[in-house]
């Protein structure tokens, strides 16, 4: 139950700004490939440590996905 909360309140911090700037998320895939790796979330947003995204990615594969949500 503590994870699951923690990984909501981290999801918020890190989504709520890309949905608020949606263009900034497109910005930030570098490569181009629709998700973000943690390295292309830290350029945009260096106070994410490894841990918080970890706790982001829902599925565990290294990347959050934002082209299906924006």
């Amino acid at each position: 139950m503590k994870k699951t909360i923690l990984s909501h309140v981290a999801l918020s911090a890190i989504t709520l700004p890309l949905l608020v700037h949606a263009q900034s998320a497109a910005e930030m895939d570098t490569n181009g490939d629709g998700m973000l790796s943690v390295e292309e979330v830290q350029a945009a947003y260096p106070d994410v440590t490894g841990g918080t995204f970890i706790a982001i990615d829902a599925n565990g594969d290294g990347r959050l996905r934002f082209a299906d949500r924006i």
